[in-house]
């Protein structure tokens, strides 16, 4: 893969894989509703089974142990991957842009090839993304998407400035749509776009993940 390509893929991942470590708080609010996004309702079992995607997949892994340790809030960082990818998929229809068929695949080829096979992909989403392995296409669709926007918004995703582009166009379309979520998983703070509770700002974890190479 070209370098150019791989950087915007290491910070589309950071994005929207670097999901915060949270603290859940105050009583259930909405029953059966984990959180809701532009009047559309993400459901706790929907939530509760990727979760649980992502628990059988690490339990298979030789990592099982630290894996599991190291998202012991994986419930919480996976609403924040729901949430966003809701706001990213109306923050692209916006400016016009769209994932064919094609781009995920190519996508995919790129992302198989840069890990070295399909297995070393999957260890890798499950290890620095916490995305199980039927999970992988919708976790590339969505960095697709991002490069996409960044694109569209003429945002350099290797530079700061860029980086502060895409996460001020997000934070808009997040205010327009309206964020709820349910009081046991956070709050969502329009800003930052995420969950409450992380101690790390998103820019910040940006910044760290594309000077780090990926490897398996």
């Amino acid at each position: 893969m070209h370098r150019r390509r791989r950087t915007a893929l290491t910070v589309s991942a950071a994005l929207l894989g670097a999901a915060p470590l949270l603290t859940a708080c105050g009583s259930e609010g909405h029953p059966g509703t984990a959180a809701m996004v532009g009047g559309e309702r993400i459901a706790v079992s929907s939530l509760q089974a990727q979760v649980k995607d992502v628990r059988e997949a690490q339990n298979g892994s030789p990592q099982a142990e630290q894996l599991i340790q190291s998202t012991g809030r994986l419930p919480q960082a996976k609403l924040n991957s729901m949430i966003l990818d809701r706001i990213l998929e109306r923050a692209a229809a916006d400016a016009g842009v769209e994932v064919s068929p094609k781009d995920l695949q190519t996508a995919r080829k790129d992302a198989e090839q840069q890990a070295g096979g399909a297995e070393p992909l999957q260890q890798l989403m499950l290890q620095q993304r916490g995305v199980a392995p039927d999970q992988i296409d919708q976790a590339l669709r969505e960095d697709v998407l991002v490069n996409k926007l960044a694109a569209a918004l003429g945002a350099d995703l290797g530079t700061p400035d860029g980086q502060a582009k895409i996460v001020q166009s997000l934070a808009g379309t997040s205010k327009v749509l309206g964020v709820e979520v349910n009081p046991r998983y956070g709050a969502w703070d329009d800003q930052k776009i995420q969950l409450t509770g992380s101690k790390t700002p998103w820019i910040t974890q940006v910044t760290k993940q594309d000077q780090e190479p990926l490897s398996g």
